[in-house]
């Protein structure tokens, strides 16, 4: 175990942290920059068998930073779904790093609504994450964070709430048209026979927006909650289920945009999140009813003002 305490009783500093771990100097390290990179405290550092009865003990209400890489799958299996039930009933942040093979676990057992993932992060990944959390209002904020880090990352909440709000209103038809091509539009839609969707139209549409890439290059084109969208629609279509890390895929860019995306999309009720309840390693993701409903709208309505589906 790798223990410590940052600091002393009479420094006054703005939030204390603790550390789950492997233990491993170097990777202390960068976990214990990261905290007081940014005026926090580092209460001690802990291995992962530890860890949850170190929480329970603890009096303050620190923000958790979980380093999964090191730990195998059964001990994380048997410990973040505890964790998470720890921090979500004493309103506690948890900011964890973990592998691309540990995705499915990592968001089985990390379901609270104050976490936040990051798959193989660098140091500055681990600092700027901490940075947002405490700009965001987790702890007091004395010194300035980045502006254009903390917007950068808040944009993907704020397109999950458009997303969500243009898929509502399509999904229901306007007591008021706005104009005569909403009355036109509106009209069609309700006047037509349900709307058969082919998952393979759907599929077809994916491979076009992996075509841009190949023609134009990687990163011109991200739209990942769009492309998660078209991903669970398919599937659902297709009675197929989707784990995290396939969406993770699905989404065509690096593995923590994608895990950040689908906690905005699941706050915005866009997602929902669905438990193997044959492997409480493994979650699945599909669309809400309501994403469900406004996808159906848009290809509805879409078809009816003659519209391609993109």
């Amino acid at each position: 175990m790798l223990q410590g305490e940052g600091g002393s009783a009479a420094t006054r500093v703005p939030f204390d942290a603790l550390i789950v771990a492997t233990p491993d100097f170097s990777r202390d390290e960068i976990l214990r920059n990261a905290v007081e990179a940014v005026g926090g405290r580092v209460l001690a550092s802990v291995g992962w068998d530890e860890a949850v009865a170190r929480i329970e003990a603890t009096v303050v209400a620190p923000l958790l930073l979980l380093d999964a890489s090191g730990a195998d799958d059964e001990q994380l299996a048997a410990t973040l779904y505890r964790i998470d039930g720890i921090a979500s009933g004493r309103d506690l942040a948890i900011v964890a790093g973990l592998t691309e093979a540990q995705i499915d676990i990592t968001s089985a057992g990390l379901v609270g609504r104050q976490v936040h993932l990051l798959c193989e992060p660098a140091p500055l990944e681990w600092t700027a994450a901490v940075a947002v959390w405490r700009a965001s209002g987790g702890a007091p904020l004395h010194d300035r964070v980045a502006e254009s880090e903390a917007a950068r990352l808040a944009r993907p909440n704020e397109e999950a709430a458009r997303i969500a709000d243009v898929l509502a209103r399509l999904s229901r038809p306007r007591e008021v048209p706005d104009s005569i091509a909403d009355m036109q539009s509106a009209f069609a839609v309700r006047a037509s026979e349900p709307v058969v969707i082919d998952p393979a139209d759907v599929r077809q549409v994916i491979r076009a927006r992996r075509l841009r890439d190949r023609h134009f290059g990687k990163g011109l084109f991200e739209d990942p909650a769009w492309d998660m969208m078209l991903d669970l629609f398919a599937a659902q279509l297709e009675r197929a289920q989707v784990s995290v890390s396939s969406l993770c895929i699905a989404a065509a860019v690096p593995a923590t945009t994608a895990l950040r995306w689908i906690a905005r999309m699941t706050e915005a009720g866009l997602f929902e999140r669905q438990p193997d309840p044959f492997d409480r390693r493994r979650a699945f993701m599909a669309l809400s009813p309501s994403g469900l409903e406004g996808m159906r709208g848009y290809v509805a309505t879409g078809r009816a003002m003659g519209l391609p589906f993109v």
